[in-house]
Order: C-alpha cells, then sequence, then structure tokens
C-alpha cells in the first residue's frame, strides 16, 4: 500500500495523465473530468471492465495489466490510489524520471481549482448522500460539478462537469485526505470508527472529523443520532453547526418513518413539516436524505421543493442493486463492507422481501478489517440474515495475514447452522441455489469483487430449475 503524501506539490498546469488504477469507480470518474477539461489521458488496471472500455470511447488510451511500456513519453502527471504496490512498474518509471506523481485526492483537488466545494464525508452513506445532493441539485435547476465514489444510477456516472461554480464530492476519511480540500459545507453521515490501521485509535478518526468540520468555511452539517457524530460536535467550534436525524433537538428532524417498501417519512424544519417518500428501501436513506435536505437548505433552497428535489433519486450503482431473478429467486448486489452498513442493507432487504429470506453472500474486505471486526459481522449477520454464505477475504492492499479468512467470522456465528464457509466460487454458487427458494433475496455483501459471483449464482439457479 501506498500511503498518500500530501506534501507533494501539485502541478499547476496538467496536458497529459496517466492513471494507475484507472478503472475504479472513483479513479475512472476522475480520468473521465480529466478527459472533459481535454487533457490527454491514459492509464492501466489489472483486468478489463466496462468503465475501461467506456473511457476508451471517450479517447482515453487504456492498458489492461500494469507494464511500465504504458507509460507515453509525453506523460507529465500520473495520479495513483493508495491500492497500488510501491513496486508497481509504472509508478517505479514515473519517479525514476522525475514526473509530478500525485495521489487521486490531489488530482481531485487540482480539477476543483477553488470553486464552493460541498464535501460529504463519513463512514457509511457517503456515495448515496452525495448522489442524492446532486441529483437534487439538477433538479432544482443547479448543475455543479461533481465527483461521487460510486455511479448514481440515473445519471449512469460518477462523475460531471456543470456550469455551476458548486462542486459536489465524496471525501475520504480512510486515509485522511479529506482534510486537504477547502470545503465550504461539510456533510458528515456519521462517525463509525474505521480504518484504525490508518488512524491508529478512535480518538485520532474523531479528531480528524472535528477537524474536517471546522475547518468549513460556511457551515457543518452533521448526524444528531450517530454516536461517533456526537462525540465530534461536542467538539466543534464551528459557528453554523446544522445537525439531522431522529433526535428531537434535530435541525432537520426525521420522523414516522416506514420501511415496508419503498422508505417513507416526515422531514421537519423550523416548524414547517413536508412528507415524503424515496424509491429506495430502507430507514437508513431516510436518514440519508435528511442530511441531503439539510445540504440544501444551506446551500440558500427552501425545505418543499429541496425534500421534492431529493425524492427523484433513484440510487447508486453497487447500492441494493437488483441484478437478475432465476426461479423465483432475486439477487442484489450492495457495496456493504462493515458490519453497520452489513446491517443497513439486510435491514433494507428485510423490509421489502416479505415472506422471503434472506440469503446473504459475504465477502469480508480487508485482512486488518476482519481481524478487527470479525465478531461484529458474525453477529449482524446472524441477527439479519436467514442464512449465509461466507466467502474468503478480498485483501485488496493489504498482505495475507495468517488465520485471517472467512472461516474466522463463520466460526464466530452463535448458530454455526446459520452460515456455510465456501472459500470456492462456484460451490458457493451452487450451494446457494440449493438453499434457496422462490420469493428469497440472494445479497452479495463487499466493496470487492464479489458482485462477479452473481452471474455463478444465477446460472446456478437456472440449472436448478432445469434439473427439478
Amino acid at each position: 500500500m501506498i500511503r498518500p503524501d500530501l506534501s507533494l506539490p501539485i502541478p499547476d498546469d496538467i496536458t497529459a495523465a496517466h492513471f494507475i488504477g484507472i478503472g475504479g469507480s472513483g479513479m475512472s470518474g476522475l480520468a473521465r473530468m480529466y478527459l472533459e477539461r481535454g487533457i490527454r489521458v491514459s492509464g492501466s488496471d489489472r483486468a478489463d471492465s466496462k468503465a475501461l472500455r467506456e473511457l476508451a470511447a471517450l479517447g482515453a488510451t487504456v492498458y489492461v495489466g500494469h507494464d511500465a511500456a504504458n507509460l507515453a513519453d509525453d506523460v507529465d502527471t500520473v495520479v495513483h490510489t493508495g491500492a497500488i504496490w510501491p513496486e508497481n512498474p509504472e509508478f517505479v518509471l514515473a519517479k525514476e524520471r522525475g514526473l509530478h506523481v500525485i495521489h487521486r485526492s490531489q488530482a481531485l483537488y487540482w480539477l476543483i481549482g477553488g470553486r464552493r466545494l460541498v464535501s460529504v464525508a463519513g463512514a457509511h452513506g457517503k456515495t448515496t448522500s452525495t448522489g442524492m445532493i446532486v441529483t437534487a441539485l439538477r433538479d432544482l435547476g443547479v448543475r455543479p460539478t461533481f465527483v461521487n465514489g460510486g455511479v448514481i444510477a440515473q445519471l449512469g456516472v460518477s462523475s460531471g462537469s456543470g456550469d455551476d461554480d458548486l462542486f459536489v464530492i465524496e471525501a475520504d476519511e480512510s486515509d485522511g485526505t479529506f482534510l486537504l480540500y477547502d470545503t465550504s459545507i461539510a456533510l458528515i453521515t456519521n462517525v463509525d470508527p474505521d480504518h484504525l490501521d490508518h488512524w491508529g485509535t478512535r480518538d485520532a478518526f474523531y479528531a480528524a472529523f472535528a477537524r474536517f468540520a471546522n475547518e468549513a468555511r460556511e457551515a457543518v452539517v452533521i448526524s444528531s443520532d450517530d454516536a461517533g457524530a456526537q462525540r465530534v460536535t461536542a467538539q466543534l467550534t464551528h459557528p453554523n453547526v446544522v445537525t439531522f436525524g431522529e433526535a428531537e433537538g434535530a435541525a432537520v428532524r426525521v420522523t414516522d418513518i416506514v420501511t415496508d417498501g419503498p422508505v417513507s417519512f416526515r422531514l421537519t424544519h423550523e416548524g414547517a413539516t413536508v412528507d415524503a417518500q424515496l424509491p429506495v428501501p430502507g430507514a437508513h436513506n431516510a436518514i440519508n436524505a435528511a442530511g441531503a435536505v439539510a445540504v440544501l437548505l444551506t446551500l440558500g433552497h427552501d425545505l418543499e421543493p429541496a425534500v421534492r428535489a431529493v425524492e427523484g433519486f433513484a440510487g447508486t450503482v453497487r447500492r441494493f442493486e437488483l441484478h437478475g431473478v432465476e426461479r423465483g429467486v432475486s439477487v442484489f448486489d450492495d457495496y456493504a463492507h462493515h458490519p453497520t452498513e452489513v446491517a443497513a442493507a439486510l435491514a433494507a432487504a428485510r423490509s421489502v422481501v416479505g415472506d422471503g429470506r434472506l440469503i446473504a453472500i459475504q465477502q469480508p474486505h480487508t485482512y486488518s478489517r476482519t481481524q478487527e471486526m470479525y465478531r461484529e459481522f458474525a453477529e449482524v449477520l446472524e441477527q439479519y440474515a436467514d442464512h449465509t454464505v461466507m466467502l474468503d477475504v478480498y485483501g485488496a492492499r493489504e498482505d495475507p495475514v495468517p488465520g485471517v479468512t472467512g472461516e474466522l467470522v463463520s466460526d464466530a456465528f452463535a448458530d454455526p447452522s446459520h452460515v456455510h464457509y465456501v472459500p470456492d466460487w462456484q460451490k458457493a454458487a451452487d450451494y446457494t441455489a440449493s438453499v434457496a427458494r422462490e420469493g428469497d433475496y440472494v445479497i452479495t455483501l463487499g466493496c470487492g469483487n464479489v458482485y462477479l459471483i452473481i452471474p455463478q449464482v444465477l446460472e446456478a439457479l437456472a440449472r436448478e430449475r432445469a434439473e427439478a
């Protein structure tokens, strides 16, 4: 893993940029924005993907696989993520040539260029909240530039250029890079301690969020309900703090949440109340909507039109996304990779599955998080899913840790009959098909590549039907 060095200079002018790991949702969005600025873009990723093909169609030069030969002579800036290894041949050659080598957060900083910035941060809900703000602003007639961590369903992209001075981003707390930006309005969805491999302690994690909030130029919008957010709020010295949530004293208060289908709720602000309904399920999305509305109010919009605009949000890719139905079994995918997110995703699925059962296919993400939170993962999976199929750990940027596998999570279940550890993906797909029945929901969970098992699950379900 390469930790970002935010002290490195960011070039004033960029004419040709090469992205190492260009296929990721965040990196592909940045690359798209650089293309829109008229900058020559090239990049590589370890596997082919839809994102690579789309960038190639827009004029980028893309490569499958990392090789020093991918770095053209005219490149002046190389953009990387923390997920690559220091031995990456393109990274090594860029250093040898003396090129500007910057982290993706610095590449985003260059794009922002001093515009009025809304930064969305938090352990969970960032991508959804950012999507809600962006789509609502467009509905209200404002066209911000934006860079999100995931594809916004109704726009079909994770980034886009606008003609307004406003810039909206999903800001990443995992490596401290959210502190780089000159934020005008900070939205903090929650502060559930995570990424302690970077921060070291929970107190350091909280302190970073407090600094992020206190440095906002105009306002801080922060959850009134989340315990971590409450700890951060206690450290704030900012003169303009707007809270949102179910707490009685919240400035934008959520009440009357109904989750049996598309979530409905009421929002109250300064004595005015508006009923709302979203096309996406889950109580957590009612809370996300309250945060988005609070940001819109801070930007000068009125409550009623702000709520109506947020209601149009259709979701983001890899957030409770339906991929197919086979033999009456619906197969979904969700990005959830933290116990709190897993609980929220499964609770949302529970609210709409009716008499069907929930079968979770969980891929733990990173060895450090799995080692730290395997008991919590087991607890929420056992509580919210009827059955769990446990895959092995997706290591991402980390080296394997002896004894830290998916079996560590499955062994922590109180009732072993509720979980089945199957490291082989084909066997996992076949097993899932064998236990699923009409009306059930299968939902893959994780921010690695677990979604790639979905075609195998659908094929296994089809075989079950053919053999019946």
